[in-house]
Order: C-alpha cells, then sequence, then structure tokens
C-alpha cells in the first residue's frame, strides 16, 4: 500500500471532494482519482461515494479515514526523526479560532512556513469547538478559559480584558459604577457566564443578563458598539473601537481576569516536533 495514496485519501475525505484535494496537494485531479481508486482496489472496498457536488465518505471510509491519518501522521515523524538536517516536514493540522486566527495567529503560522521550507500547513478558522482527535488535527489554538478535557494544553500567552459600552449607551442609561450595578444594565455576552470583578485582593463574581450573544468576540463588540449594552471584551479587540471613540471602557477600578491563548493537542506521551515548534514560535510571539 502506496503511503502517498493514504495521504491523498485522508486529504481529499477532509477537503470533501478531489477537486478541492487537488487544488489543496497542487496537483491533478486525475492524479489525485487514479489514487484513490489504487487504494480502494487494495482495499476492495468503496472508501468514497462519489456525487456531482464531490465526494462523501462511505461507512467503510469513515473508519479508515481515522487510521489512514494515523498512519500518515507516524510515517511524518518518522521521516522527521531520521532527516539528516532535523529539518520538518510533512503536513501540520492545527484548528484556529476565526476570531482572533487572521489577524493574531495567521502571520505566526506564515513565519513558521519560513523557517521550515519543508513543512506543509493546513489551518481551519472556525470559532466552533473542534474535536481535534475525531477530525483528524495536529493540534488546535484557544482562546478563553479552557474546558476540563482530555487534551494536552500548553499557554501561549493571555489577553487582558476590560469591561465596555458605548458612549451613546453610557449618555443615555449611564454606566456601572460596581460590580453590583452590572445586572441592572444589559449584557453583551457569548452564553450564560459569570464574570469576576477583582478590587483590593476581593473577587466580586456577577452572572449578568441580556438579550443578545454570540460566538464571536468581534460580533460582541460591534453589538457593543451599536448600543446594545455593556460586554467584557479583550483590549486587542476593543482597541480599534476605542480609537474610532465608538466604545469606551468602564468600571476602571475593576480587574476582570485575562483571558489565556493555549495550544492544545491530543493525549501523548510527547508532543510531535511539528507541533513543539508551532508551540515555541507563539509563545515567542505572544508570552510578552
Amino acid at each position: 500500500m502506496d503511503i502517498n495514496d493514504l495521504k491523498t485519501f485522508v486529504e481529499v475525505a477532509d477537503a470533501g471532494g478531489v477537486s478541492a484535494a487537488s487544488r489543496r496537494l497542487n496537483m491533478a485531479k486525475s492524479i489525485v482519482s487514479r489514487r484513490l481508486l489504487r487504494l480502494e482496489a487494495e482495499l476492495g472496498t468503496q472508501l468514497l461515494a462519489r456525487t456531482t457536488r464531490g465526494a462523501a465518505l462511505t461507512e467503510m471510509g469513515t473508519t479508515f479515514r481515522e487510521y489512514a491519518a494515523r498512519i500518515c501522521a507516524e510515517v511524518d515523524a518518522a521521516l522527521e526523526a531520521v532527516s539528516p538536517s532535523g529539518a520538518l516536514r510533512g503536513l501540520l493540522r492545527v484548528a484556529v479560532p476565526s476570531t482572533f486566527g487572521p489577524t493574531h495567529f495567521a502571520p505566526a503560522i506564515a513565519e513558521l512556513t519560513r523557517r521550515h521550507p519543508e513543512l506543509q500547513i493546513n489551518c481551519r478558522y472556525s470559532d466552533r469547538y473542534v474535536d481535534l482527535v475525531t477530525e483528524g488535527f495536529d493540534c488546535g489554538i484557544r482562546v478563553g478559559y479552557l474546558a476540563d478535557s482530555n487534551l494536552v494544553a500548553r499557554r501561549i500567552g493571555s489577553f487582558s480584558v476590560r469591561l465596555f459600552a458605548s458612549p451613546d449607551y453610557v449618555a443615555a442609561h449611564g454606566a456601572p459604577e460596581t460590580p453590583e450595578d452590572v445586572p441592572g444594565h444589559p449584557a453583551v455576552m457569548i452564553g450564560t457566564e459569570t464574570w469576576t470583578f477583582s478590587a483590593g485582593g476581593k473577587s466580586f463574581p456577577v452572572r449578568p443578563t441580556g438579550r443578545f450573544r454570540a460566538d464571536s468576540a468581534v460580533a460582541i463588540a460591534e453589538a457593543t458598539a451599536a448600543g446594545a449594552g455593556v460586554a467584557a471584551l479583550p483590549d486587542v479587540i476593543a482597541e480599534p473601537y476605542v480609537a474610532a471613540g465608538t466604545l469606551v471602557p468602564v468600571m476602571p477600578g475593576y480587574a476582570l481576569p485575562a483571558i489565556g491563548m493555549f495550544v492544545v493537542r491530543p493525549p501523548g506521551q510527547h508532543p510531535s516536533r511539528k507541533v513543539q515548534a508551532l508551540t515555541d514560535l507563539l509563545i515567542e510571539r505572544f508570552s510578552r
């Protein structure tokens, strides 16, 4: 069984079709199709159901894809281990949050490709929770407060957080001055959450309520700038709105916990050299 056939199958499965995979691989569609047919003939089973819109995994294809992805990862790791130059090579799959990804993480990931010319990187940008194991990612970048899981996490930095509102909202409704005032103002937030303020060595947990929720920090900033209420926002998201005069910080005497940035990976004894290289670069960029 040809390892290149396995890699091609995994790429087609993840891309959702031959055409998309051929673009990712920079390879003619005829070559991709030939590799798939050869692999299916080798296995004696159909892995993909071809349609006019692309290709969908069969039941056997879904099962085989998980094994194939692990085999390809092990082969890449073996090649790295015996490389005379020690160069990183193969494919690194990274799940990246779409809110911070393009502006904050994409330049660092691009720098990784510059430092390691033989390394290929595929990023998927999404604010949804990505199952790294099931979806075949080597690692993911997470921003926020990590929930308990079996993933291995390495902190790479943090974003400071403050409470913000629009000048028009403050003019019309006033601004909260203490944590006890916060429930009296509509909150713009991700979901059901607690804001824990601190001052003078004491903590003040508050359960905000509001009618606008979003899973994107940018959407929350836009809604807050439009006067929907008050929001706890990372300074890096709020800065351009503050500069434009559409957001102002409120309750300056109370601090909110910084939100962490993490590289997470599936459990295992040691991270791959590719994941370690990405982690080190992100720490270099964001730890300060």
